[in-house]
């Protein structure tokens, strides 16, 4: 991931924080702040599919954030933090999932969050689409994950011993 050139040439980063059964972010956040990019994490709405990329002041503010009912550790409600579309958007985003194709189609956790907002990223950021990268264990690569017509693919699955 370090190594890739997607993420060598990008500036403004998503990460998700990482769930027991996702590949572990935190080597990746540490880099980001170690290169000076702007690392951005997802805050998830308590209602609907809304989710926002706010912007992390330092890998070691991550074990501070509170924790949501799934678990999962995100800036509060109504804290007031830098959100990625309104100050220029994003070059890269990391996205977890619990399945993967080869053709990028993604199987997420239901809620439809990261669709959401890659439609959101596509409506307000026209002129640069930020390039999609899902993070994922050999095994949950899948011969085809089911989609309809609200599923974004991702632009690259990386997985252990990809091509």
């Amino acid at each position: 991931v370090l190594a890739h050139s997607q993420y060598q040439k990008s500036k403004r980063i998503s990460v998700f924080l990482s769930m027991q059964d996702e590949v572990e972010t935190e080597e990746i956040i540490r880099d980001i702040f170690r290169q000076g990019k702007a690392c951005f994490i997802p805050r998830y709405g308590s209602q609907g599919s809304h989710m926002d990329m706010l912007r992390l002041a330092s890998p070691d503010e991550v074990a501070l954030l509170p924790r949501t009912p799934w678990n999962i550790r995100q800036p509060g409600e109504n804290e007031v933090r830098e959100e990625a579309l309104s100050t220029g958007g994003l070059d890269l985003i990391f996205m977890p999932g619990l399945g993967f194709d080869k053709q990028g189609n993604r199987l997420g956790r239901g809620k439809g969050y990261y669709d959401a907002y890659l439609t959101r990223c596509l409506q307000q950021q026209r002129d640069s689409q930020p390039y999609t990268m899902a993070l994922a264990f050999r095994e949950q690569m899948c011969l085809q994950v089911p989609v309809d017509e609200h599923d974004v693919r991702v632009d690259e699955v990386l997985y252990e011993d990809s091509p």
